[in-house]
């Protein structure tokens, strides 16, 4: 009966540990692991949550920068531009958007409401 119980419990810790560390798209990324390492982020769906510091807008493209307590990102949407200072919550693809040499600008996409 005990080992019953410490087997179910010993279970259900495992499963949602799994839960918990396998859902980025859930829990914001710390901008800073994107950037230091984004080949991990590389196509991969994550959440961003920050305050927005520059907006910008050309007939073809929109983007702008969210800041949080470990870095800075851009991110390129096809949405209305938020405020500049406003707190926001990001979902979207990891993208390389060039490189110059050793130098590369890593952007998230934003999904686009469905």
């Amino acid at each position: 009966m005990i080992k019953n119980k410490i087997l179910r419990i010993g279970t259900s810790v495992v499963f949602f540990s799994l839960l918990l560390f396998s859902c980025d798209s859930f829990f914001s990324t710390p901008i800073h692991k994107i950037l230091a390492d984004p080949r991990v982020y590389a196509e991969k769906t994550v959440t961003v949550s920050g305050e927005v510091t520059r907006v910008f807008s050309l007939a073809f493209i929109k983007y702008f920068k969210v800041r949080d307590a470990t870095g800075e990102i851009t991110v390129v949407t096809e949405k209305p531009l938020p405020k500049v200072g406003a707190k926001i919550k990001v979902k979207g693809s990891v993208k390389e958007a060039f490189s110059v040499g050793d130098q590369q600008v890593v952007v998230i996409v934003e999904k686009s409401q469905t």
